[in-house]
């Protein structure tokens, strides 16, 4: 994969995809992890004397140029983390750039075929600039104009936020230390069947947690009450408990319960996996967070996908919390594959206390299965 150094940058125009997808509330961003994350690859360009830094990103999925889909409120926080204005073109047209160091196009998403990596735009997008630098490691797993097609016109390399997460997460699997933990979480065992496959090829300890536990009881003629469970994981489930090794693939042995999805629902501990009628469960228990806090603590590496629970809601944020903080005491490699993982580290002040948090949910996923990123591909 090529990056900053195989790049001539002294007196170049860089046109650099970075990933700036941040959640908003109307206009005021919540979260600004995305776009402080881009920063140490803007500070390398001006280092390397880059004349002008030319900015694509995209925002939510908007189905035209609709206004709640701007990107003005990044451009604002950019600037106020740069400590100078970053202006937003309306267009990508060199004309409308203006002569700033660093300057950003409106959402690509605004631009028919930038989902369809049409080859008019890329090339639009490519005439902005000398040299291209990917660094939304989030969209490398899609193939869009403003991150495939236009590498193909442009010498082109990855940015440092890039490779270190394509580094880090090859990394984990090919040369992990050990022994090497895995913990998913989360939902929907569809979502992830491919990363439990994956790890269960690697990994010493597969550790599973929150709604993704329940079609694995299912699956064992174990009753799950009313909690989340997706019927079309229970075979999938199945079939990850035939493939497993002894001892591999750890479940929870104990539950918190409640009656709805609500923080002031009533709540109760069983010490068992079997759910009552008319009860979900919605977090792990302590016997359980205490067991996977154990193991991560005792772990050589690390990574972790998906949350333990609905640790939005104080009655069930103790199992997530349990294995939140032994990442952040644990002499392990550790890595956290974005998503909700990434939001409740952040809710429990521990972002900093992690080796790497990625900054691409699905991304990281697909790569960890293996699949291709073309974002990446493109760069080798």
């Amino acid at each position: 994969m090529r990056t900053l150094d195989d790049l001539e940058l002294d007196g170049a125009r860089v046109v650099v995809r970075v990933d700036f997808n941040v959640p908003l509330d109307g206009s005021d961003i919540t979260d600004d992890t995305r776009i402080r994350a881009a920063l140490p690859t803007l500070a390398a360009l001006k280092e390397r004397g880059a004349a002008q830094v030319i900015l694509l990103a995209h925002l939510g999925r908007p189905k035209a140029r609709e206004p709640e889909f701007s990107l003005a409120p990044v451009a604002a926080r950019l600037g106020e983390l740069l400590g100078r204005d970053v202006p937003l073109a309306d267009e990508p047209e060199r004309d409308e750039l203006g002569d700033g160091p660093v300057v950003m196009v409106e959402n690509v998403r605004y631009f028919a075929g930038e989902t369809k990596d049409d080859a008019d735009l890329a090339a639009r997008y490519a005439a902005l600039g000398d040299v291209f630098v990917n660094d939304a490691f989030g969209a490398a797993h899609r193939a869009h104009a403003s991150n495939h097609g236009i590498a193909k016109l442009l010498p082109s390399g990855a940015g440092l936020l890039l490779q270190r997460e394509v580094e880090t997460l090859t990394g984990i699997l090919a040369n992990p230390g050990r022994p090497l933990v895995a913990i998913v979480g989360g939902s929907k065992v569809t979502d992830k069947i491919g990363v439990l496959q994956a790890f269960l090829e690697r990994a010493d300890t597969v550790l599973i947690g929150g709604a993704m536990c329940f079609p694995f009881f299912a699956a064992q003629g174990i009753g799950v009450g009313s909690s989340l469970c997706e019927e079309a994981g229970i075979e999938p489930a199945r079939e990850v408990l035939a493939n497993a090794k002894p001892g591999q693939l750890r479940l929870p042995t104990d539950l918190t319960l409640g009656r709805s999805f609500a923080a002031d629902t009533e709540t109760q501990h069983v010490d068992g996996v079997e759910t009552p009628d008319g009860w979900m469960g919605l977090d792990v228990g302590p016997k359980t967070a205490a067991e996977y806090a154990g193991i991560v603590e005792s772990a050589g590496s690390v990574f972790w996908n998906g949350p333990m629970g609905a640790f939005e809601l104080a009655p069930f944020e103790p199992g997530t919390r349990a294995v939140a903080e032994a990442m952040a005491r644990t002499q392990a490699t550790t890595v956290v594959g974005g998503g909700d993982s990434a939001a409740a580290l952040t809710q429990f002040g521990l972002e900093s206390q992690v080796t790497h948090l990625s900054t691409g949910g699905g991304a990281s996923l697909e790569l960890i299965e293996g699949k291709r990123l073309p974002g990446v591909e493109v760069l080798s």
